[in-house]
């Protein structure tokens, strides 16, 4: 492979980059409702993506709209209503589906739940935090693509994402160690989001070869064609749904220092 074409993508990917670089730091220094609306809109469009590639195109734009409305109404009610509340909305639009139902629930209620649960991470626990979230995917996701494509070697899983390499992956894993130690440092407790920054990248990585999988079922290349150089908006917050997630977990289950 010549370098031009090794690199060909870089430009659109750059620009597209520097783009949701900028909205996405004013929406997080705005926090609040503004954010919230914001992960209100990606989620919405995370399911119409999702039910489109799983043969629901008549009901995906409907599918998106519930979706949307559904994080709304979640901002507004406790927790322990909210989050089975998101689940039931996932399985209602699974039920709209003539096939792959059991994969638009699980997939679809992660989505719900993720989004859901950065709006009350920016709020209730601060902007550090989810900063933090965001800068180990995306060193991660950063360190993985220059390392894999500069170093190259053996394939981490061919059959589901074959661009995905073994150096890259492991060069995504040291860079969101770094990541958890600076802030580690600033956050005030040293050294112990090392550890866990690993853990986000990896699950974020487990995200990002999820959404691989089920690209590879329905046999697309993107998730859509919403955002030049990465595909669609799941393309591009995937590894962020399953980094999400498990923050959530330690978070509920007192397990990130620092946070009540």
């Amino acid at each position: 492979m010549s370098l031009p074409q090794r690199w060909r993508d870089l430009n659109a990917r750059m620009i597209s980059a520097a783009v949701m670089i900028v909205v996405g730091i004013v929406l997080l220094w705005a926090g609040g409702m503004i954010f919230a609306a914001a992960l209100w809109v990606i989620g919405g469009a995370m399911i119409w993506e999702l039910a489109r590639m799983l043969g629901g195109r008549v009901w995906a734009p409907g599918m998106g709209a519930v979706a949307g409305i559904a994080l709304a109404v979640a901002w507004a009610l406790p927790l322990w209503l909210a989050l089975p509340g998101l689940v039931c909305v996932a399985g209602f639009g699974a039920w709209q589906l003539p096939t792959r139902r059991v994969l638009f629930g699980v997939y679809g209620a992660s989505i719900l739940l993720a989004c859901h649960t950065a709006g009350l991470l920016r709020v209730d626990a601060g902007l550090a935090w989810i900063l933090w979230v965001i800068c180990v995917v995306v060193a991660t996701d950063v360190a993985g693509y220059f390392a894999g494509r500069a170093l190259g070697g053996p394939k981490f899983w061919p059959a589901i994402s074959p661009k995905k390499t073994w150096s890259g992956t492991i060069a995504g894993w040291l860079a969101a160690a770094v990541m958890g130690l600076g802030f580690g440092i600033y956050l005030g407790v040293g050294a112990q989001l090392m550890l866990l920054s690993v853990l986000v990248s990896v699950t974020g990585q487990a995200g990002d070869i999820a959404e691989s999988w089920i690209k590879r079922r329905a046999g697309v290349k993107d998730s859509s064609n919403l955002i030049p150089g990465h595909g669609g908006v799941l393309d591009r917050f995937d590894a962020m749904l399953g980094a999400v997630l498990l923050v959530g977990v330690l978070w509920l289950f007192g397990m990130l220092p620092g946070i009540i």
